[in-house]
């Protein structure tokens, strides 16, 4: 019975939510230490992980390369949304050192 199981789609859905976990910090740090100004790496990586998501055979990588690449679009929006918490005050400001 367990030996006809397919793991694949179990392996794609928790990297999924790991790789979504780390973008939370990443956007929260980038925004932090660089501004909005760290969009355009986001969307470096977008671009070039969904070229190789789309030349890659491997389905299983080709599929998280996808979600990576996306990620990194979806992180570009919220760099500018982090934007707006840290001027409502919902995450601290970093200060300019002299």
């Amino acid at each position: 019975m367990f030996n006809d199981l397919n793991y694949i789609g179990l392996l794609i859905g928790l990297a999924t939510f790991l790789i979504i976990g780390i973008f939370h910090p990443l956007v929260i740090k980038g925004e932090y230490y660089f501004g909005v100004k760290c969009w355009w790496v986001f969307c470096l990586c977008g671009i070039t992980t969904t070229f190789l998501s789309l030349i890659i055979n491997n389905q299983t990588i080709s599929t998280l390369l996808g979600v990576f690449a996306f990620s990194c679009f979806w992180s570009i929006k919220e760099v500018f949304e982090q934007r707006k918490r840290v001027e409502r005050g919902w995450f601290p400001k970093r200060e300019k050192k002299n």
